[in-house]
This record gives C-alpha cells, sequence and structure tokens, in this order.
C-alpha cells in the first residue's frame, strides 16, 4: 500500500474571512452605555438677581443620607421603601396636616447626603421620590383627563407637571 498525500487546506483566504467577520460583529453589537442621572444645573447666579424666595420650612421635606447610608426623613430613621409613601403624602397635603407642605406648587423635597453615601442608596432614595411624582401625576391625570400620563398629548403633560412640579433639591450637609 501506498502512502496518500494529505492535501493541503488554502489558508490564505482565512485572515480575509475572519477579518470579514470581525467587522460584521462589530457593525452589529451594540454597546450598553450609562447616562446616569438627567438633570438640569441652575443657571449662573447674577450678581443683579433679587434673592431667592423665602420657602417656609413646613414646605421642605429634608432627608438626610450618612456616610453609613442610614437615612433620616425629618429627623426619624426611615427605611428605603417608605420613601415613596411619605414623599406622596407630603407632596398631596394641600394645608390638611399644618406641619406639612401648603400644596403642590410650594412642596420641595431637600436630599443631604455626605460624600460617602453610598451612590447605591442615593439612586435608590432619588428613584423613589421619582416614582412618587410619577404615581402622583398619573393618578391626577386619569382623575382630569381619564387616562394615563403616558397617554396625554404635550400640553396635557405640561399641564399635569405645572399641577405637580417635580422640585427636589441637594445639599451636602454642614460637619
Amino acid at each position: 500500500m501506498a502512502k496518500r498525500k494529505l492535501q493541503e487546506i488554502n489558508a490564505g483566504s482565512m485572515a480575509d474571512i475572519a477579518f470579514l467577520l470581525l467587522i460584521f460583529f462589530l457593525v452589529t453589537t451594540t454597546m450598553e452605555s450609562n447616562y446616569g442621572i438627567r438633570r438640569k444645573l441652575p443657571p449662573l447666579e447674577d450678581k443683579n438677581s433679587p434673592p431667592p424666595p423665602v420657602i417656609k420650612q413646613k414646605n421642605v421635606l429634608e432627608i438626610v443620607i450618612n456616610g453609613q447610608d442610614k437615612m433620616m426623613i425629618e429627623e426619624k430613621p426611615e427605611k428605603v421603601e417608605n420613601v415613596k409613601k411619605i414623599a406622596i403624602d407630603f407632596i398631596t397635603n394641600n394645608g390638611k396636616d399644618p406641619k406639612s407642605s401648603d400644596n403642590p406648587q410650594k412642596a420641595v423635597i431637600m436630599i443631604k447626603h455626605t460624600r460617602e453615601t453610598s451612590y447605591k442608596m442615593y439612586i435608590s432614595v432619588y428613584n423613589e421620590l421619582t416614582a412618587a411624582y410619577n404615581d402622583i401625576r398619573n393618578r391626577y391625570a386619569k382623575q382630569k383627563y381619564g387616562k394615563s400620563f403616558d397617554k396625554l398629548t404635550e400640553d396635557e403633560q405640561k399641564a399635569v407637571k405645572d399641577a405637580y412640579p417635580q422640585k427636589i433639591a441637594e445639599s451636602t450637609p454642614k460637619r
């Protein structure tokens, strides 16, 4: 028996095929990107501008998060799960409780945190506050227009946002 010579595989075009596959996967793959929280920063303060309006303390809901991620709302320890309900009660108070906000236009939620506060805790609290505003606006939209907030026209959404403006302020606590 004679040994047969093995045929060689032409590998000259393998590099071309690999290159084409690489380009294909680069073009068709989507990359996940984190954009963070959208914020509109306040404008630079003009020296000639009038002083900011005085806000009554009862119209401010103070949330403090310390460096160990412990949270206090109005100087009482609270859990993240309770933030949404407390915020809804505060915003929609309409003067019923004399110690709480007069109306939604005057209600301000102040988040105070330290540099040591974890990003996860801060985002959790902020998400609960956003959920509170979304819930309030959705209820108001159903009551006034008979449909959910996301189904409203732009003008209707603006009217709902004007009725319940989202006012969340931030500061770092004094040491």
